[in-house]
């Protein structure tokens, strides 16, 4: 998770979203992340991901640079947050072709007493994907690049998770104990490249803590 302690918050208000950033580009560099011009976030690597900022509802021009300059950006793009939405963006892809990905958190009803885990594919050399147990029972089928699951509920236990090319037994990533606790909500996020550096992994992040 991203440590810095430049992380910058906008004050809270009335009308109020939650936004947090993910860096998904393999090939990317570190990257500052402005808002109206504006340094929110300072020196964010692949892989690392902020707390929710609160930010006052509102249209952004949101943009990346190469960490620690400001001449060409990475990308520039604009976000619409709304009071009380709970969102993630993610910037994914690769470096030629980088965009962002805004992800709504949280947005389904919670089942007491069961864990809400959903999974996001977000590895630009990944084939379609299945996410299964170790028995090869599917939890999340044939999900794509870029494609998003609903919440599934599930009992809360440590799992141990495989990721394996959709419709085969090919098992080319392994998540052992992984933790789902009861009443929370979270994402399995697939990062990384298949045969190449930065390896394929997986990151479990809790929604809306």
């Amino acid at each position: 998770m991203y440590k810095n302690k430049k992380f910058i918050y906008f004050q809270r208000e009335a009308a109020t979203g939650y936004v947090r950033v993910i860096h998904t580009v393999p090939d990317a560099p570190n990257v500052d992340v402005y808002a109206n011009d504006e340094i929110v976030v300072d020196n964010l690597a692949f892989g690392d991901y902020t707390d929710y900022l609160p930010i006052p509802e509102g249209t952004y021009e949101i943009t990346l640079y190469v960490a620690g300059t400001k001449d060409s950006p990475v990308l520039t793009d604009s976000l619409t947050v709304s009071a009380n939405s709970m969102l993630t963006v993610a910037a994914v892809g690769n470096l030629s072709d980088i965009e962002y990905l805004a992800i709504s958190d949280v947005d389904e009803d919670e089942v007491p007493g069961k864990s809400m885990v959903r999974f996001l594919h977000l590895s630009p050399n990944a084939p379609a994907v299945d996410i299964t147990l170790p028995d090869g029972r599917v939890i999340f089928g044939d999900t794509a690049f870029l494609e998003i699951t609903p919440y599934a509920d599930v009992m809360p236990m440590d799992y141990t998770l495989q990721v394996r090319v959709a419709g085969t037994d090919n098992v080319v990533l392994t998540v052992p104990n992984v933790p789902l606790e009861e009443d929370k909500y979270y994402t399995v996020y697939a990062i990384g490249l298949v045969g190449e550096y930065p390896e394929l992994q997986a990151l479990l992040i809790e929604d809306g803590e």
